[in-house]
């Protein structure tokens, strides 16, 4: 009997595992847009629809100004806040994007 046939198993299961973990990663980006809109697209690295996953936006205390959801362009529009916020993409654990409106461009 082998001993190091199952370390190796697992060892290339493990970097299975890790790569395709990391094949759908979330994607999520945020512009101004005209008028004080915003607007943010979301998505996963390997091409899926974020279609339906939660967006919400808070205010430096955490209180939520406003909730949506990715439509089907993947995009997520809103009036630009007239406070500090930052955005919350959730799809879930481990797919969860946080970005702060300084960082809007």
């Amino acid at each position: 009997m082998k001993r190091w046939g199952c370390p190796a198993v697992l060892a290339a299961f493990c970097l299975l595992a890790a790569e395709m973990a990391a094949a759908h990663s979330p994607v999520f980006d945020c512009f101004n847009g005209e008028d004080g809109q915003i607007t943010c697209e979301g998505g996963f690295s390997d091409g899926t629809s974020a279609t339906g996953v939660r967006v919400r936006v808070l205010d430096a205390n955490e209180k939520v100004l406003l909730e949506g959801k990715i439509d089907a362009d993947g995009r997520f529009t809103f009036k630009k806040p007239p406070v500090d916020f930052h955005l919350i993409f959730d799809a879930g654990a481990g797919h969860t994007v946080t970005l702060f409106g300084a960082d809007i461009s």
